[in-house]
């Protein structure tokens, strides 16, 4: 079956953000379309707007806006009507929902989620935290970590960390290596410890990338004194080592084998109850 191409436009007047995370949430549901995503961010006025119309009449494509100044989104409509691309408001039928049910009008401020207030600044603080917590960098701060991921190398722990400080959990990491005694201050903080494991044949093939990614040119992992790091037994060993020492501390563990960086938070989010 020939695969279908689209372009997709999305308009918005903040960072594009939530919008691009609707549409990729809806994309991934059409597997025989390949569809390309055409972004136009901090569209504020009718000559920004104008110009976003004039590109998308050279590449014709509906069309997704989260315009929330009723001028614009007037301007949007009639200019798709005249170009005969179809138009979705992802914001529209929100807002009159959420009018309806708090009996407030909505303010119409754009990018109104991006403020200044509280929860940035936490969220600020969190990515400080993280970056001096990688890896176990430092452990004497652990306690004031809202949760601790541990796991062997390269089963996402940085990224994971990243990911939810971006919602304001200041998330430190510690590295299992196998003959190495883990920090003591890991075993006496009172805070959640929680272990990331994976599938052996999936981590080898992350190993495996990584290492051939440092290699010079012309040079395979397997010739490398890093074979261990990349054989099938020693990577099982090593997990089971590592399984082993989270059931004996009671931390629960987490496979991130079939899960998203986004998935994956959300399991230790949940788990540590924070909404």
């Amino acid at each position: 079956m020939n695969q279908k191409i689209l372009t997709l436009h999305l308009v918005s007047e903040a960072t594009g953000q939530t919008l691009d995370s609707v549409a990729r949430a809806c994309i991934a549901q059409f597997p025989n379309t390949e569809v390309r995503l055409r972004h136009w961010n901090l569209i504020r006025s009718r000559l920004q707007l104008r110009r976003v119309l004039r590109h998308i009449a050279l590449d014709r494509g509906p069309v997704m806006s989260s315009l929330t100044d009723p001028a614009l989104q007037a301007d949007m409509e009639a200019g798709c009507t005249s170009l005969q691309v179809r138009l979705l408001d992802v914001l529209h039928n929100a807002m009159v929902f959420l009018s309806e049910e708090t009996g407030e009008e909505a303010t119409r401020h754009p990018g109104g989620q991006y403020i200044m207030d509280e929860n940035y600044y936490q969220r600020i603080e969190a990515m400080h935290y993280v970056l001096a917590h990688d890896d176990g960098q430092e452990t004497n701060g652990l306690d004031e970590a809202d949760v601790v991921l541990v796991g062997v190398s390269r089963v996402s722990k940085t990224p994971t960390c990243f990911y939810l400080a971006n919602r304001g959990i200041r998330a430190a990491n510690v590295p299992l290596v196998m003959g190495i005694e883990p920090p003591r201050a890991l075993f006496d903080i009172k805070r959640p410890v929680i272990g990331l494991t994976i599938d052996p044949e999936t981590l080898i093939e992350i190993r495996r990338t990584r290492l051939t990614q440092m290699m010079p040119t012309g040079r395979h992992a397997e010739h490398t004194t890093d074979y261990a790091y990349i054989d099938l037994e020693k990577v099982q060993e090593e997990l089971r080592w590592a399984r082993r020492l989270c059931r004996h501390h009671n931390w629960p563990v987490i496979d991130v084998t079939r899960r998203s960086i986004e998935e994956t938070s959300a399991s230790i989010l949940d788990l540590i109850d924070v909404p």
